[in-house]
């Protein structure tokens, strides 16, 4: 079986966007946003079967790890109570494809974050997300400020709460920051991989999972920049007085595939344990379009993970195991 553990709706039925819409317009105008809107299951089937699901079945991706769009989570608009309102109508969203499609996708929540507030919200909203609607896990924003950084690190004290609750629950979180709303960033193209490399170099710095031995996190996009610099990483760790990363950071830290080039893939499968890694592509999300030197879709991770030639275990630990590992309630 193959597990794909990073996907977002990125297709969503355009009465869903035109509700956020006009749910910002309210809360700008000082006015109570419209009643969110009835989206039948045949609108939910058309924006499914002609992206993802057609998308997985010509990949040969048997189950996607689903989520609502990263980039639309928007947790820098507004106050806790807009964010409260858009992850629970974003998260019975992708519940609704969870029902419909059972077999090829299982739920991750999005968080109602907001710059400056306390995790009681994120809490309440991921017991609901997984008690209630099943979900597997939760993505995590290390910045809701949308590219200022104005939070504390995610090794800070007022996250513990959340991580309390996650470890309760035995669910993971996907550290993925949204949209940015500073100019000197590209949202996917920088925004994102300097969020996961920043927050690796946060994980490296303290000792949350001391405190914390069963939380798990998942650093997408293969890592950000740290497999390329992992020399970097390791004489930092040196530097500053702090254990060997294998046994302060990567029993917990776990990277995906989506990366889309073949060196980067190799790259990564050199530097980092398999046992670490977890296939995903990201379908549908920030690079769509077909690499002229090959002639494939960019995204279509598979293909860099097969030409790797891993032996069996490995392979089936890279496309199946870790992500069963990492996410446990899959197998419930």
């Amino acid at each position: 079986m193959i597990i794909d553990c990073h996907g977002h709706y990125t297709t969503a039925p355009q009465a869903h966007t035109a509700w956020r819409q006009a749910q910002q317009a309210a809360f700008e105008a000082g006015l109570a946003a419209p009643a969110y809107p009835r989206i039948a299951d045949d609108e939910i089937r058309a924006s499914i079967d002609g992206g993802q699901l057609k998308l997985m079945t010509e990949r040969g991706v048997d189950l996607t790890i689903f989520s609502p769009r990263a980039s639309a989570m928007g947790h820098d608009f507004g106050d806790e109570a807009v964010s409260i309102a858009w992850a629970q109508v974003s998260n019975d969203l992708i519940a609704r494809v969870v029902q419909l499609y059972p077999a090829s996708f299982a739920g991750v929540c999005q968080l109602p974050q907001s710059p400056g507030v306390p995790v009681t919200g994120s809490i309440a909203e991921l017991r609901r997300c997984v008690t209630e609607l099943g979900f597997v896990g939760c993505n995590l924003n290390p910045d809701p400020s949308g590219g200022h950084w104005t939070s504390a690190p995610l090794t800070d004290r007022s996250w513990y709460p959340l991580y309390e609750a996650m470890c309760e629950l035995d669910v993971p979180a996907m550290v993925h920051v949204s949209a940015v709303t500073n100019p000197n960033f590209h949202a996917t193209g920088s925004h994102y991989l300097n969020a996961d490399t920043t927050a690796f170099m946060q994980l490296l710095q303290a000792d949350l999972f001391t405190d914390f031995p069963d939380l798990r996190l998942v650093i997408p996009h293969g890592g950000g920049a740290v497999p390329y610099h992992w020399g970097r990483f390791r004489g930092l760790a040196d530097m500053l007085g702090r254990p060997p990363l294998a046994e302060s950071v990567m029993g917990n830290v776990f990277f995906d595939t989506c990366v889309y080039h073949q060196p980067g893939i190799d790259l990564l499968f050199t530097v980092i344990d398999t046992g670490n890694i977890l296939f995903g592509s990201e379908m549908i999300g920030a690079v769509r379009g077909i690499d002229p030197q090959t002639g494939h879709h960019f995204d279509d991770t598979r293909r860099y993970v097969e030409a790797l030639g891993l032996a069996p275990g490995a392979r089936d630990a890279v496309f199946e195991l870790n992500a069963r590992r990492v996410y446990p309630r899959l197998g419930r």
